[in-house]
């Protein structure tokens, strides 16, 4: 597969001022509350109205969707409020009725785009179609994956297509619902720059009061557009509720956003430069989150000492450390001088911490 110009074809003819805007609640429970929530969206910046048919729950016995019945609703939608439509597809069984009611977009959930056996019925049924089609990252941080089932749907012959950023599951607690792993992203955009991105923070947070900040940083990444959850009554969603925004915060939401200017001389240049000050924001959160599991490390190494009655500096691990950093840090065309000073002060820190244990 080849990056191409006309990938983002279908994006670009929408022809919008803004990033693309998706929204609409984690779940269709009723036909009420599907309609409700749309017309509240109707006349702001959101194009597609999202509502999930088809749930794929953790476990048995939660709410799994209404099914094909909610396709009905979201004909309504359109017919009502001139919004374009949008659902998750697991199955060609999906695929078949999402088609057959005029869905105007489709996407693939993370549970189904780690699985190629998955992927493959979902392409097949897909085959020729002109709907725009988006597939999430895998559940787990494998960007080979990823592409290899964006490269599926377009092997059969889906032009129109996007990938949507949800974050990746971790066995380590985070502030996250889905850690973020932006450099993925990144590398994706890379990979496939004009493929469509679009972020998805609710799935990322899990949390709808952090979601204007996860926004802000895929916009200045320059993702191409957000899909957020949206609820008229989000406590009492029926999946997902604490993660979802009512229309009107959603609206503050948009318009609190920076959006980069377009117009402006020097657009190129600001452009580029917020991006790479973007990814450097990025990596100094993952450099604070990496140095604080360090001195968990430390603590521990700290309680078995005090537990063992051992002296808290050991210079032949540290000189071993040390060396093996100055090698590692010069292949990354990192200086001597940096590595001491950087790992100098590392060490410290490690040995204040450990003192804090014994002494406590």
């Amino acid at each position: 597969m080849e990056n191409k110009k006309e990938m983002r074809t279908w994006l670009d003819e929408l022809n919008l001022s803004h990033p693309l805007v998706i929204a609409g609640p984690c779940s269709a429970e009723t036909e009420e509350q599907v309609l409700k929530i749309a017309h509240e969206l109707k006349n702001t910046d959101v194009s597609y109205f999202r509502a999930g048919i088809w749930k794929p729950r953790t476990r048995p016995g939660m709410f799994e969707g209404v099914g094909a019945l909610g396709l009905k609703w979201l004909q309504k939608v359109k017919a009502e409020t001139g919004m374009k439509i949008c659902t998750e597809v697991a199955n060609a069984a999906h695929v078949k009725l999402a088609l057959e009611h005029d869905v105007d977009l489709l996407w693939i959930g993370a549970r189904s785009t780690v699985s190629p056996f998955i992927m493959q019925e979902i392409a097949d049924a897909l085959e020729g179609t002109d709907k725009p089609v988006l597939i999430k990252n895998p559940v787990n941080p494998d960007l080979a994956l990823w592409l290899g089932g964006i490269e599926r749907i377009y092997k059969a012959g889906v032009k129109n297509i996007g990938a949507i950023h949800r974050g990746f599951s971790t066995y380590e607690k985070t502030k996250y619902r889905n850690n973020p792993e932006w450099q993925m992203a990144i590398e994706f955009q890379n990979k496939y720059p004009d493929i469509p991105l679009i972020n998805d923070p609710s799935h990322i947070t899990g949390k709808r009061d952090m979601i204007f900040d996860v926004s802000q940083t895929a916009l200045d990444l320059n993702f191409d557009g957000l899909m957020i959850e949206t609820h008229y009554d989000p406590d009492n969603a029926w999946s997902d509720a604490s993660q979802q925004v009512t229309p009107a915060t959603l609206v503050q939401i948009m318009k609190d956003l920076k959006i980069r200017k377009e117009t402006d001389a020097e657009a190129d240049y600001n452009k580029k430069l917020d991006n790479l000050r973007a990814q450097i924001d990025v990596v100094d959160n993952q450099i604070i989150d990496l140095l604080g599991k360090r001195m968990k490390a430390a603590d521990g190494i700290g309680a078995l000492k005090k537990s063992k009655n051992v002296a808290v500096l050991q210079s032949k691990r540290w000189n071993e450390i040390l060396g093996k950093m100055v090698i590692e840090g010069e292949a990354q065309g990192l200086s001597e001088e940096f590595i001491l000073k950087m790992f100098k002060a590392i060490h410290q820190e490690s040995i204040n911490h450990q003192e804090k244990v014994i002494n406590g």
